[in-house]
């Protein structure tokens, strides 16, 4: 006689570890938040199967899109680590619309992307809380966006972030490489601390030196060494908004990964060198602690981190401080950094950057 089998119990989404509910529950918490994020153009109401967004609405005649995807690297990391996630959030939007800027273009509309094993809502809405803050500060529209919950993919209480930015600017002003000649002054706009690049080392140190992150900054003791390294990346939408307007504007460096050696060389040609003085502006003490922390020389902390500088603007020498004041105005630290020269080596040259370390 057959052996008769067992009935199988029910399996459900939630059995394999994907809860709907909570999913549905986080979309109607975030709303309020992208509904701060309206700006002509967009109807950030989620819950749709795509965002739209209308360019005449937004002011455009001709306009030419520009589009870029980031994410926030292994601050990720020490962020669960600290378990403060708002700031990632302006992280991702910043990374996005800063290289939107670069373009010389404007942010519009913004999507991200929240991959974790099991969602909580509690992080998850903080995390896309400051996605709409940074989406504010950048003057764009969160207009959509998706979270997955993928048990089995990541550890718990892991996730990670990707974000899509979609800018425009009218055809023909857009930013070239041969616009920069030789001559053009160098603009520098501050960072707000490491932004979200070079982590992998940062977190390698950490754990190396087996530094409490929870404990006072050993260079700023009013904060602790978490809350310093996570300072949320600025957004210089205001700042180039101001700058295109008050003057002609040659190119738009945005300091991420590779530093001040290798963005500065993606703007401008191959006969022209970049020549920058370290000595203008003190070098926030951050840099100079990882720099003398991990033993590392001035090429490689310039290579790895921005070392205080966002964003290198160039500009024609005669507009040169029309531009600054224009950018001073909008309460955007700036300063004279440099000029652009003929190259006879090296695309790019750090004056005085032992000096400037010390």
């Amino acid at each position: 006689m057959d052996k008769k089998e067992s009935p199988k119990s029910p399996l459900t989404y939630r059995d394999a570890g994907v809860d709907i509910d909570a999913g549905d529950a986080l979309v109607s918490e975030i709303k309020p938040f992208a509904k701060k994020t309206m700006r002509a153009g967009a109807n950030p109401d989620l819950g749709g199967f795509g965002g739209l967004f209308d360019l005449k609405a937004a002011g455009f005649n001709d306009p030419v899109l520009v589009a870029a995807t980031d994410g926030v690297g292994t601050k990720l990391e020490l962020a669960q680590q600290a378990n403060m996630h708002h700031g990632l959030g302006i992280d991702l939007v910043a990374m996005c619309a800063n290289d939107i800027l670069a373009q010389g273009a404007m942010p519009l509309f913004f999507l991200d992307y929240f991959a974790t094993g099991k969602l909580s809502p509690k992080i998850a809405a903080e995390v896309i809380e400051g996605i709409a803050d940074g989406c504010i500060e950048a003057g764009c529209a969160l207009i959509g966006g998706e979270t997955a919950e993928m048990p089995g993919i990541y550890p718990p209480g892991g996730y990670d972030l990707a974000g899509f930015c979609v800018g425009a600017a009218e055809r023909g002003s857009l930013l070239q490489k041969e616009y920069v000649t030789e001559g053009d002054r160098v603009i520098a706009l501050a960072s707000s601390g490491v932004h979200a690049n070079g982590f992998s080392l940062v977190r390698k140190l950490i754990e190396r030196d087996n530094l409490d992150i929870m404990a006072a900054a050993p260079f700023a003791p009013s904060v602790s060494l978490a809350q310093a390294l996570l300072a949320p990346t600025r957004i210089y939408t205001d700042a180039l908004k101001a700058a295109l307007a008050a003057g002609k504007i040659s190119s738009v460096s945005h300091i991420t990964g590779g530093g001040l050696i290798e963005n500065p060389p993606r703007v401008y040609g191959e006969g022209l060198a970049m020549h920058l003085d370290m000595t203008k502006r003190p070098v926030p003490e951050l840099f100079k602690w990882l720099k003398a922390e991990a033993g590392l020389s001035v090429f490689e902390v310039a290579r790895t981190f921005n070392c205080g500088i966002g964003l290198l603007i160039t500009t024609p020498a005669s507009a040169g401080d029309g531009v600054l004041a224009a950018i001073e105005a909008t309460g955007e630290p700036c300063w004279e950094i440099g000029e652009m020269r003929p190259r006879k080596d090296e695309a790019i040259h750090l004056e005085n950057g032992e000096q400037a370390f010390s």
